[in-house]
């Protein structure tokens, strides 16, 4: 592929993410109580007030990597806006967030920030950790980055010692498994933590981030064909639709999560592993030949998912696909991720881009047909999108310098 070619995407990638950092600022910011709308129409305009914890600390975590990454976005409404969102996230949604001392974090808030409804599992508490680590390297708060390290350990604890404080029922017939969400979303905040602090971050979060990889790596089974969602705690396929599940997009996240870990340790046994297992494979098998597209979840064994949005086109798996490719062809050379690439970037720009409102819609029929036309949800807010024409960019930029691999 020409250097001409090269940079035509990146400045299609450049300006998208100046149109969606743009609707978010224009739509998104709530001057009164704080914090984020995220239930935003297709053309701005709130439908709904309640806030979600996850999507507060996404957009905290995402204003304060733009600020301190790209230069054009080193500017005051980003990070005031980042400094009130994450004031409102500590206020309202962290620790103790749910009611009382707990450090479990609420899951949705009232526009002013009471506690709607928990989710027994981590990964509110997971955003939080990113927002506040994040916000602590753009102001340089050493409580709120101390906060941070203190929460993750909570989390640490929570997955590999003793779960009963996400207050789940112990039933008789639960058999525990280990959903791949799990590792992915720790070792997300070990590179987060990590990130430039050196050795002494090594020896505080190695041990866990080889651990992460190791519980990721359970989820290859099939002799190498399959990447499953979900797994017994020994690491066995489990019996039924739940070990049958598969989630293309979700795999596509996890192979460049490893393949960060490997170029940082230069590894390249595992390197090879998430280029052909995590992103080959569920490419291959999660690409729609009719209609174009990822299917958001499959079956191993191709009986129907039971799962209704199954076969729909959803928003991030593809924003993931676009990272892991390009990333792949960065680190490898090799022509082929290149063109899956560019076939990822045709559908995913020509189907989801709103290029009357701006920002992206989130959820296709699989023809492609737009099924819901908001910008934003209890689920889909200022994170997939801009992270991934972030990433792009800045792989971009390095290929077009000469620096790829």
């Amino acid at each position: 592929m020409s250097v001409l070619k090269l940079e035509e995407y990146r400045q299609q990638i450049r300006t998208e993410l100046d149109r969606v950092v743009d609707f978010w600022l224009k739509h998104s910011h709530d001057t009164e109580y704080g914090g984020f709308f995220t239930c935003i129409g297709r053309d701005g305009k709130v439908y709904d007030e309640l806030k979600y914890v996850w999507l507060q600390g996404r957009q905290v975590w995402m204003y304060c990597r733009l600020y301190r990454t790209m230069e054009r976005f080193r500017r005051p409404e980003i990070l005031e806006a980042a400094k009130a969102g994450g004031a409102f996230l500590r206020n309202s949604g962290g620790s103790g967030g749910s009611g009382g001392d707990s450090w479990k974090c609420a899951f949705c808030l009232t526009r002013d920030g009471k506690a709607v409804k928990v989710q027994r599992t981590i990964f509110s508490e997971c955003f939080y950790v990113l927002a506040l680590d994040e916000l602590s390297r753009v102001t340089g708060d050493v409580d709120m980055q101390a906060e941070a390290e203190q929460m993750l350990q909570q989390l640490v604890h929570w997955v590999r010692v003793d779960p009963s404080g996400l207050g789940r029922l112990r039933l008789p017939g639960d058999v525990p498994t280990s959903s791949m969400a799990v590792p992915m979303m720790l070792l997300c905040l070990v590179q987060q933590l990590m990130e430039g602090r050196g050795q002494e971050a090594e020896q505080r979060h190695g041990e866990l981030g080889a651990w992460c990889v190791q519980q990721i790596l359970q989820h290859v089974q099939r002799g190498g064909k399959a990447v499953l969602e979900n797994v017994s705690a020994e690491g066995a396929e489990l019996p039924g639709c739940q070990g049958r599940l598969q989630n293309p997009g979700h795999a596509l996240e996890a192979g460049w999560f490893l393949l960060q870990y490997a170029a940082q340790r230069g590894d390249g046994e595992l390197q090879r592993t998430a280029v052909d297992t995590f992103m080959e494979l569920p490419y291959q098998q999660g690409w729609d030949q009719e209609h174009g597209g990822l299917f958001y979840f499959l079956d191993v064994d191709g009986h129907c998912p039971t799962q209704l949005e199954w076969s729909m086109k959803l928003w991030w798996p593809h924003c993931e696909a676009l990272i892991s490719f390009l990333m792949a062809y960065r680190r490898t050379g090799n022509p082929l991720l290149l063109h899956r690439f560019a076939q990822i970037f045709q559908y995913t720009f020509s189907h989801f881009s709103d290029a009357e409102h701006g920002e992206w819609f989130g959820y296709l029929t699989r023809e492609g047909k737009v099924a819901l036309d908001f910008k934003g949800g209890p689920f889909k807010g200022f994170f997939h999108v801009p992270r991934c024409l972030h990433m792009c960019e800045l792989i971009l930029d390095e290929l077009l310098a000469g620096e790829g691999r």
